[in-house]
């Protein structure tokens, strides 16, 4: 892709960026393409031709040549790159000098109480070496875990590219998850440092958090050394740990020789942490290489964000709401990757409880002329129902998308987005939804600025992912609704999960479902004979005729709340530690864009009963171990969880029962060690899809 130095005296229109790679394709390679699904095609079947062209398209650079694109296609276990050398930080960093020359800054950062505050990019360069630096001297090296406990400001953004440039592996985690589920995630991956904030002011509430610091300290034996942000909020200052801000404030001529390592195409970038409905969450291990090619294609082919100093997308500014805990983060950070200025708000999206507000997001959108404006769907309905108008907000005329993510996004929500920018004068505007997955940290589906756009549809499975919809036989299907699977590999997928020696439980996430295949284990060990070479996603997928896709839900029982999913195994834990609950079960009802459900079924000890005061004991516990977000919609008191003859809790089949199912189809009752509790289920469900249809 060009890069321009300097905008053009005359700005002209925008140039979709996927009709930019295509007449690069056309001109170096004579590749021509009469729709977008030949283009897509040839994406997931010419895969080294495919991947080669993102490599050259993007400039991504290594001193040494690459042997083969594609050297082994098997899933898992894909060797994508050999040869190559490359580093994350490294391609961020390219951009210092145009995008400074242009007086395009980094990172724009805003908060609740109004902080506003700007990173160029020679600050972004210098800072990154300081702490890198300080890190190396600490004696932190390539493989090494540094974990991070920081909310979304741009020392994070920072953090996250110092690791990188050393060969360490980052792995983060938010400040509104309870100390046990930090420790849950980060005492797997046993860190040698650890970044983390004292204190965070969040929906209206400062919130010390030096406490869980020192909880975090004395629970993680192997860490070395502490870097500590310090806020006002703190109640103490934590001991023997070094203050952030001084270590960033080094400028010297060690910072200014500073470069980023030059590495393996697949060696760890980071950690990042999916549940799944079992054990401890998953801790998966991404790669530079492949983060770097997939998060440029997501982000200019797909999301249509360039470079800010591009003639062509002059000045653009990219926003994605998250918090650190979301790999929306992960994708927010990531514009960076192609010289694009990240617009970043910490605090909450919608107010604090006691006045809620959900123009703020909006307001900080027109107050830094956001060009590109992403969220998860849970914020457009809130903003819905709430029955805002965009009109009070601001000037939002430089907004020309609008991504949504994390859930399906239902199609009256949509409309209602579109209609507020038809009053504001931007009719026609461009929703690019997305829906992938911290698992591969990427998307399967999303937009493409240059198709038809239908309210509560996604436009197109994205370029390189061979994504299908499979039915109980595991054949494809079209304008039906089956699996989500992926039929070739992608060079983001996980290298493996930490600590899964045997890669076991990797596969086991994702390719115990479907055709058998083989391969060995990235860094060593074969894989199980029985090893999947499809990898299911776990999502409820239907693919229209004309390429349009519809995401319905989990198809598994793993709860996904406002984008963020967590393992059922770890709610149990938190409450089932109460010595009040004997057995517990919660399902997720979120389906086809309708606002998620989740009732949470527990049996207590004998002769008590589920009052006001223990329900809300429940809760806190929740609210404690994990995050408020997890906190149930509602808590009902049964006689027995159903189980299977194993003892498994029977998630998935009274999720299906609760979304409309008849029981004789989701369930035998020749497998289920109670089988009697299933009638109550049965009654249950009906008088909940009683009142769901009074309500509609």
């Amino acid at each position: 892709m060009p890069l321009s130095t300097s905008p053009s005296a005359s700005h002209p229109p925008h140039i979709p960026q996927i009709r930019l790679y295509q007449e690069w394709l056309a001109q170096q390679h004579g590749l021509r393409f009469d729709s977008y699904d030949a283009l897509w095609r040839w994406s997931t079947t010419e895969l080294d031709a495919f991947w080669q062209s993102i490599w050259d398209y993007f400039h991504v650079e290594s001193p040494t040549p690459h042997t083969a694109v594609l050297a082994r296609n098997v899933m898992p276990g894909a060797q994508w790159f050999p040869g190559a050398q490359v580093n994350y930080a490294r391609q961020v960093l390219r951009h210092v000098q145009p995008a400074h020359a242009a007086g395009m800054p980094a990172v724009i950062a805003d908060n609740e109480q109004g902080q506003v505050s700007e990173l160029g990019w020679p600050d972004l360069q210098r800072q990154v070496a300081a702490l890198a630096l300080h890190l190396r001297a600490q004696g932190v090296g390539k493989g090494d875990r540094v974990a991070a406990y920081l909310p979304n400001v741009p020392e994070a953004i920072v953090a996250l590219l110092a690791v990188a440039s050393l060969g360490a592996v980052w792995s983060v985690c938010a400040p509104d998850m309870g100390t046990a589920a930090v420790l849950d995630r980060f005492q797997q991956i046993e860190p040698k440092a650890l970044i983390a904030v004292d204190g965070v002011y969040y929906a209206g509430k400062p919130l010390d958090r030096s406490a869980v610091l020192q909880e975090l300290r004395a629970q993680l034996p192997t860490l070395a050394h502490m870097v500590v942000l310090r806020s006002p909020h703190a109640a103490q200052v934590v001991a023997d740990s070094a203050d952030l801000a001084q270590v960033l404030a080094r400028d010297d001529a060690a910072t200014a020789a500073f470069a980023p390592e030059w590495l393996p195409f697949d060696h760890p970038l980071w950690i990042v942490y999916s549940s799944g409905t079992t054990g401890l969450p998953k801790p998966i291990v991404h790669g530079h290489g492949g983060m770097v090619l997939v998060a440029l294609c997501l982000k200019a082919l797909h999301n249509d964000v360039g470079p800010s100093y591009d003639a062509n997308s002059w000045g653009e500014r990219f926003h994605w709401y998250s918090s650190t805990g979301w790999v929306m983060w992960n994708s927010q950070a990531s514009g960076l990757l192609g010289g694009t200025t990240c617009v970043i708000y910490d605090g909450s999206p919608s107010g604090s409880k006691a006045q809620p507000d959900w123009g703020v997001l909006w307001r900080f959108a027109a107050r830094h002329g956001v060009s590109n404006f992403g969220a998860g769907a849970a914020f457009y309905t809130g903003c819905m129902k709430a029955g805002l108008d965009l009109a009070d907000c601001g000037d939002l005329s430089r907004v020309r998308s609008l991504g949504s993510t994390g859930s399906p996004l239902s199609p009256d929500v949509q409309q209602w987005g579109s209609d507020q920018f038809a009053r504001l004068g931007t009719p026609g505007i461009w929703w690019n939804n997305i829906s992938g997955g911290t698992d591969f940290c990427g998307a399967f589906i999303g937009g493409n600025r240059e198709l038809p756009l239908l309210a509560g549809e996604m436009q197109c499975r994205q370029l390189g992912a061979a994504v299908e919809a499979w039915d109980e036989q595991g054949r494809p299907v079209v304008d039906a609704v089956g699996e989500l699977v992926c039929t070739q590999p992608m060079p983001s997928m996980p290298l493996y999960f930490w600590g899964d020696r045997d890669g076991s439980r990797y596969l086991s996430s994702y390719f115990d479902s479907y055709a058998p295949g083989h391969g060995r284990q990235p860094g060593g060990g074969d894989l199980p004979a029985a090893a999947g070479g499809v990898w299911r996603h776990g999502d409820w997928l239907r693919i229209g005729a004309q390429g349009g896709c519809t995401i319905y839900g989990r198809s598994d029982a793993t709860i996904n709340r406002h984008g963020l999913r967590m393992g059922t195994s770890e709610l149990y834990s938190a409450i089932e530690a109460l010595p009040e609950v004997l057995d517990s079960m919660v399902v997720d009802l979120e389906y086809l864009g309708k606002e998620s459900w989740m009732p949470m079924f527990v049996v207590l000890r004998e002769g008590l009963t589920l009052d006001a005061a223990l329900r809300e004991r429940l809760n806190a516990a929740i609210r404690t171990a994990l995050s408020p977000r997890f906190v149930p919609d509602e808590i009902v008191q049964v006689a027995e969880i159903p189980r299977t003859l194993t003892g498994k809790k029977q998630e998935l089949p009274i999720k299906k029962l609760l979304l409309g199912q008849p029981l004789a189809k989701v369930v035998n009752p020749d497998t289920m060690a109670n089988a009697g509790c299933l009638p109550w289920y049965e009654a249950f469900a009906a008088q909940y899809l009683a009142r769901q249809a009074q309500a509609a």
